[in-house]
């Protein structure tokens, strides 16, 4: 979800009126797709945030700085070298096109020379691209010849803009033309035939200005002026559904979509920063390859399940090749060797006297096919316990890699995911490859405080779930989903027996930090600490329990944002 050229009009007047003049302090990079400058203005610092995601590109100024990579890459490295400490001398878009130029003035070589870079956020092929004098420094995306027949990108290259396609500005063409070329458009529908002649309108544009002309196309000039008028006053406005997923953003009102859902914003970064939040754009470093090994691990267990019950299924009718073979050796000298796949006898075994087929192997003789049936039976009945045992460790490694998915779901900080990853090296599914530098701080797990102030300590993942739990006191309450991946929860009780509110409370958060956040009616198992063990050698997260009670609570996810409790970070 992202603006169209239209929008990204009064976009780039927003972010140039406040950020021309302005001294690039700092540049980093918080994804492979992302990279955000600090500016500094008199008296006042902006972050200004710019993604290439091919799913959700973007540029804004944001309040809040995202974590950054632990080692800057080379292009990041190449724009501090060329941008920090520079001017940003201008902020323009290429005609209504979604590419905007950030010049930058810089000291180099004892004389002023300006650098641009280019920010293209044209959906999948959306890259950032440094120039000077026209040719490229370096590009966030290389683009070379086996990739684009069209537009290579590389350093040493002339800049080359993209592709243009035949429309009209209309900022700049007449409104009469403009209708013209609408109204001779040979398609079936308006926004369709809108799209194809007015550059910079995307479906979300054109379906707006479709909406207001209605039935009277009389009208379709008068609502084209009021729509460029309102690049000059924007109103940025964002819609969502009724599951709060984002449908719609625009620096103008949309009237074609419902309006019950529709939110209003100050500027557009504001609103891009909020739709970027609900998207879920910011993916931190490592969590897309974790997540991937992670999901592997699952199938290759739930795999190897199906697997091993075939093999389970095969042991339990282990007698079967015993009768064959006690029928072969029986029969066997009424039998020619090599001479058939498979005999028909009277079964040994049946008081009715009923027939028994049994497979051969033409390429060995009836002596050596009784030995294989028997080895056959011999083995199945020695496995039959190992694969029990194989089922049961397997069906405890899928509950652990569950958990261990949920922790990555939930997953929103460099630090949070450090410590995934060592549970993951730990647990031999990772190699551990060592840091350059010092890495990230560590995560530590929440603590919110309830209505009447009692301390409810949550885990983020398997090692904080095994840190709260040896920190407890014996008597305090510990909360999990009932056979739900989730995280661990300590209701802290200082001895005294807290409050049906206070403990409906904490079964709402155990619920909420769980895999089933948004069902209702979710089951909450809570006993004493005391009642709670970690069997000797089992996986980080993993306990027995008993004395349990079980809740059953609906989560609440504006709980933790009520005033009544706060969020702290607890120290280690």
């Amino acid at each position: 979800m992202n603006l169209d050229g239209f929008s990204m009009r009064p976009l780039t007047i927003e972010l140039a009126n406040a950020l021309v003049g302005g001294r690039i302090d700092k540049i980093t990079q918080q994804s492979k797709t992302s990279i955000c400058l600090q500016i500094r203005q008199p008296g006042e610092n902006f972050l200004l945030q710019i993604s290439v995601n091919p799913q959700n590109p973007s540029m804004q100024l944001i309040k809040k700085p995202l974590e950054n990579l632990p080692e800057p890459p080379t292009f990041c490295m190449v724009l501090r070298k060329n941008l920090e400490a520079g001017r940003i001398a201008n902020i323009h878009q290429h005609e209504v096109d979604r590419v905007i130029f950030i010049d930058v003035d810089t000291l180099g070589s004892g004389k002023i020379e300006t650098l641009t870079l280019v920010v293209e956020l044209v959906g999948k092929y959306s890259n950032m691209i440094l120039i000077n004098g026209g040719v490229i420094v370096d590009a966030l995306k290389k683009i070379g010849t086996n990739n684009s027949r069209v537009r290579t990108v590389l350093p040493n290259q002339e800049y080359q803009l993209p592709p243009a396609q035949d429309k009209l500005d209309p900022f700049t063409t007449p409104i009469e033309e403009l209708v013209n070329r609408i109204k001779s458009d040979d398609s079936s529908r308006l926004d369709k035939a809108i799209m194809n002649t007015c550059q910079g309108f995307g479906p979300t544009t054109a379906k707006e200005v479709a909406f207001r002309v209605g039935e009277d196309i009389n009208l379709l000039g008068k609502i084209l002026v009021d729509i460029v008028e309102t690049c000059k006053s924007p109103m940025p406005c964002m819609i969502l559904d009724g599951n709060k997923k984002v449908l719609a953003i625009s620096a103008f009102t949309l009237n074609h979509l419902d309006s019950s859902h529709s939110i209003n914003y100050s500027s557009l970064s504001e609103m891009l920063e909020a739709a970027n939040n609900l998207i879920g754009s910011y993916v931190p470093p490592d969590k897309e390859v974790l997540g991937k090994l992670v999901r592997n691990e699952l199938r290759r267990a739930t795999n190897k399940i199906a697997v091993l019950e075939k093999e389970l299924n095969e042991a339990e009718n282990a007698d079967d090749w015993r009768i064959r073979a006690d029928n072969l050796l029986t029969y066997q000298y009424n039998i020619k060797d090599h001479a058939d796949d498979e005999v028909e006898v009277v079964n040994i075994y049946s008081e009715n006297g009923e027939m028994i087929t049994i497979p051969l192997d033409r390429r060995i003789t009836i002596a050596a096919n009784v030995q294989v049936f028997y080895k056959k039976y011999d083995k199945l009945k020695r496995s039959a316990e190992y694969i029990n045992n194989q089922i049961k460790l397997c069906r405890e490694e899928i509950a652990y890699l569950e958990t261990v998915e949920h922790s990555l779901t939930a997953s929103t900080t460099l630090a949070e995911i450090d410590e995934i990853k060592a549970e993951l090296i730990a647990g031999r599914y990772l190699k551990e490859v060592k840091k350059k530098n010092a890495g990230s701080k560590k995560a530590q797990p929440y603590i919110f405080h309830a209505a009447d102030g009692t301390e409810i300590i949550v885990g983020k993942n398997n090692y904080q779930n095994d840190k709260i739990r040896q920190n407890a006191d014996p008597n305090d309450i510990w909360l999990h989903t009932k056979d739900i991946p989730g995280s661990h929860v300590i209701l802290k009780t200082g001895g005294i027996e807290p409050s049906e509110e206070t403990l409906i409370t904490a079964a709402k958060i155990a619920a909420y930090f769980s895999q089933y956040k948004d069902s209702s009616n979710v089951p909450v198992d809570y006993t004493a600490c005391k009642f709670v063990k970690k069997p000797s050698g089992s996986k980080p997260g993993f306990v027995i329990f008993f004395n349990q009670h079980t809740l059953y609570v609906t989560p609440d996810e504006k709980l933790p944002l009520k005033a009544n409790i706060t969020i702290n970070a607890i120290s280690s």
